[in-house]
């Protein structure tokens, strides 16, 4: 397969469990007046799922290559991420060391000890903190502080940074996931994409581009507005072509990013994220995530709404998993 080819020379940990499935939202179709299909990376298999699987499967390759025996991370308290890598570090012997940020004020004491954070806890992962959100600097430095400690007492850590100061190589994971999608379907009008750090979205739209697929790839803002978005999608893609080898002209010039979900704030949930994830549910019987998910299809129904997805058009999203969270969530409801 093509991404074999391109993607050969990097060392992948064996995390996934093969291809997700892509499932039509017959209900959901009927409803929106077009031909919805769901991209079911919620079910990746590992540690309750989620699209951070496909990133982990590269960095814990080069983790296991580098013979790192401790992997350190960080994310929000309720972040997938540092769940998932609890999880992978897990199933291929490594420590876990997870430090978690303090992104989202206001939220109740089930935001603290219920969801990812109790199921990291199973999993025998060691928490750290770090008390802010909008710091990835000082949240990589104070990851590689903790990483020094770990040295220090005869271990190997391998850090996987916030920063854009490093190769993506987490994003390595879509450009496969991308051409896995092409494999499946090759004929849809657009995919949207929930847009964070960028590396989904990047690597996305860098599979679906190697594949020859012009398709717009809609990215639906959950931390930031869509000009300082698609900055850093952007900058994610310059560092991922150099990566790849390839020219960034064939990506950067169709980065599309859409704020109109994002409010009030990451990881805060608005009246069109608790209708869409209410809609979601109670229509297909499927579960959205506050964080991701709700607000991308809150995105898509905006874009619906607004005559950037046209009646009639096929249209894939992005399901990118999270639902652990839902139940730190459950003040909200």
């Amino acid at each position: 397969m093509l991404h074999d080819e391109v993607l050969a020379r990097f060392p992948r940990a064996p995390l996934m469990n093969g291809e997700t499935p892509l499932v039509q939202l017959d209900q959901m179709s009927e409803r929106l007046e077009i031909d919805l299909w769901l991209k079911r990376d919620d079910l990746t298999g590992l540690g309750f799922g989620g699209n951070k699987t496909r990133q982990l499967e590269f960095y814990l390759g080069d983790a296991l290559a580098k013979g790192a025996d401790t992997v350190l991370i960080t994310g929000a308290v309720q972040s997938n991420y540092v769940r998932s890598a609890a999880a992978a570090a897990a199933k291929l012997g490594l420590r876990a060391i997870l430090q978690l940020e303090e992104r989202v004020a206001g939220m109740g004491a089930p935001y603290y000890t219920s969801g990812n954070v109790l199921l990291a806890k199973i999993l025998g992962a060691e928490h750290i903190s770090y008390p802010e959100g909008e710091d990835e600097a000082g949240a990589d430095a104070a990851l590689h502080a903790r990483a020094d400690e770990v040295k220090a007492n005869g271990g190997k850590p391998y850090v996987i940074h916030l920063g854009l100061n490093h190769p993506p190589l987490g994003a390595l994971g879509y450009v496969a996931a991308g051409m896995e999608l092409c494999e499946q379907m090759d004929d849809f009008d657009a995919v949207v994409v929930p847009s964070g750090s960028g590396a989904t979205h990047a690597g996305l739209l860098t599979g679906l581009r190697l594949c020859g697929l012009s398709a717009p790839v809609h990215g639906i803002c959950v931390r930031r507005d869509h000009q300082q978005q698609k900055t850093r999608v952007n900058t994610v893609l310059h560092k991922l072509a150099s990566l790849l080898d390839i020219d960034p002209k064939l990506t950067t010039d169709a980065v599309q990013t859409w704020d109109a979900a994002l409010a009030p704030s990451y990881g805060k949930m608005s009246a069109s994220t608790h209708h869409a994830l209410s809609l979601m549910a109670r229509t297909e019987g499927i579960f959205l995530d506050p964080v991701y998910t709700a607000k991308t299809f809150a995105g898509l129904l905006d874009l619906t709404e607004k005559g950037h997805i046209q009646p009639g058009q096929k249209i894939v999203m992005l399901h990118t998993g999270g639902l652990p969270a839902l139940f730190g969530y459950q003040e909200e409801f």
